[in-house]
């Protein structure tokens, strides 16, 4: 615990630099064709723009981002296993799935995203959830796990089914959690691939669009029925912002995430807060053989935040007295970055060098001018 020497200091001007005294008018949120839709930050899931973002809607196959999750957590992906019956000829997308055929779960999971086969859904489920009931009920339960009380699951695919629903705000906090999964991000995020067929190979092609025509995309998941609409959740990165934008019943879906996109990059950036091996204060030391010793931090220090805000402030928490010896590396406090009085980052302090003991004898003056500093 942090308890003494905690002390302020405003940060230097190219921590600074086109924040602390220009003020800007922040551009207004894009007009959409969507019924519902959310702009959120992938990494802490703060919301930048959202419209009417917590009506229950149907999904289409957005579904299956909850459909992979589940099964990439639960399933083994390299099980080979034999396509069963119930899985053959599902309406909708399909991989058109042969009886007796033999896939991998993560061949299944390729043709689910990118083909949107349902079929490969079907079978996804019946491998995993023992049968389509039981899978739904997993995904239920991952629902609740992640807090998300405005969604419920009836299929793996998301045919139309009046109890088979979500927001938009649901939806994106769900590819949140499911984009950290380095699987599922490789699998949403490919533009093209091959995977067994009962002759030959089947070429998939990926539905998302985003990923061709706006740069940076690197995700999610396209869906449509004639009852829900046009849904859309793509995810995109550029200069170490990402985003994860939601439009449900959109009808100009593509155009909708661009304008949703291109509004979040233009309000947020990646800021550098410290760089590796900074060197950030000294500490006093009692009993050493110098009377303080050089801190640092070990790591580069990033933050995500508004191009238009206040001025960043520094806090240095450090742990004292501090007695000889140190050694390298010892951690001995921290630096806290705030912004309008809030946490935006943090980093351990750590000794820069060894510092030994003192070796001569010292006066009880000496002793307590060490004590004091």
């Amino acid at each position: 615990m942090y308890k003494f020497g905690v002390f302020f200091k405003k940060t230097t001007a190219f921590l600074l630099l086109c924040a602390a005294f220009l003020v800007s008018v922040a551009a207004e949120q894009p007009s959409l064709s969507a019924a519902s839709a959310i702009l959120i930050r992938a990494d802490n899931g703060e919301c930048i723009a959202a419209y009417n973002a917590d009506e229950q809607r149907g999904m289409a196959s957005t579904t299956k981002i909850m459909t992979a999750l589940v099964a990439i957590e639960n399933g083994d992906l390299d099980q080979k296993i034999t396509i069963p019956n119930e899985a053959l000829g599902v309406e909708g997308s399909s991989l058109y799935l042969k009886k007796g055929e033999e896939m991998s779960l993560r061949e299944l999971l390729y043709g689910l995203m990118l083909q949107s086969a349902n079929d490969a859904a079907e079978a996804i489920a019946i491998l995993v959830g023992g049968s389509v009931e039981g899978f739904a009920e997993m995904m239920n339960q991952k629902a609740a796990e992640l807090g998300l009380s405005n969604t419920h699951f009836t299929n793996p695919h998301g045919l139309a089914d009046d109890d088979h629903y979500t927001t938009a705000r649901d939806l994106a906090r769900i590819s949140a959690y499911a984009l950290k999964n380095e699987t599922f991000r490789e699998i949403c995020s490919t533009r093209k691939t091959t995977i067994p067929a009962a002759e030959g190979v089947r070429w998939l092609i990926n539905h998302n669009k985003m990923l061709t025509i706006y740069d940076g995309t690197y995700g999610v998941k396209t869906g449509f029925t004639k009852a829900t609409g046009r849904c859309l959740v793509s995810a995109a990165e550029r200069n170490g912002v990402q985003l994860i934008a939601v439009t449900l019943n959109a009808p100009n879906d593509w155009d909708d995430h661009r304008a949703l996109l291109d509004y979040g990059f233009s309000q947020l950036e990646s800021v550098q807060l410290a760089k590796q091996d900074d060197f950030v204060c000294e500490l006093p030391l009692i009993g050493g053989a110098c009377g303080s010793v050089a801190l640092h931090i070990q790591n580069d220090v990033t933050a995500v935040l508004p191009k238009d805000r206040d001025s960043i402030v520094e806090r240095i928490e450090l742990l004292q007295p501090r007695f000889a010896p140190i050694y390298k590396g010892d951690e001995v406090g921290r630096i806290v970055y705030t912004l309008a009085g809030n946490e935006i980052a943090s980093s351990p302090l750590y000794a820069a060098t060894y510092v030994g003991k003192r070796q001569t004898d010292t006066s009880f003056l000496e002793k307590l001018t060490d004590i004091f500093r």
